[in-house]
């Protein structure tokens, strides 16, 4: 298991706290939202919370949806494929809907080559733990 995070201090604990807490509500709405991103979400409000709020940060490890791909994340990189095929289709989705809406194909250009680097670099994670 990776060193913990030194907790800081003063406001800059604070503002930590409240990037976990915003990041963490971002993920929430990724949920429900095709295009924005959960998992990175929740990793930036782990990342965050590890630097704030120990209380926070337990949550999150031992939540029982986050805490296993946090886990994962933290012990290698490992990304399940699981997960890689419901990121994958979510791009997918989203680009779709774009494709229809926006009419801009530069735009559409640019949007769809930085989905394509993101479907690449998360296909490219391990799937298992080393």
């Amino acid at each position: 298991m990776p060193e913990a995070s030194p907790i800081a201090s003063g406001r800059l604990r604070w503002l930590w706290l409240a990037l976990a807490h915003a990041s963490l509500g971002l993920a929430l709405l990724g949920v429900f939202l095709p295009g924005l991103p959960t998992t990175e979400f929740v990793l930036l409000s782990a990342w965050a919370a590890s630097r704030s709020s120990p209380r926070l940060s337990r949550w999150l490890e031992n939540h029982r949806l986050l805490g296993p791909t946090l886990r994962d994340w933290r012990n290698g990189g490992v990304i399940a494929r699981r997960r890689k095929w419901m990121a994958s289709l979510s791009m997918a989705l989203a680009f779709a809907v774009l494709t229809t809406t926006l009419r801009h194909w530069p735009s559409l250009l640019c949007i769809g080559l930085g989905m394509l680097c993101g479907v690449i670099w998360i296909w490219s994670r391990p799937e298992r733990r080393p």
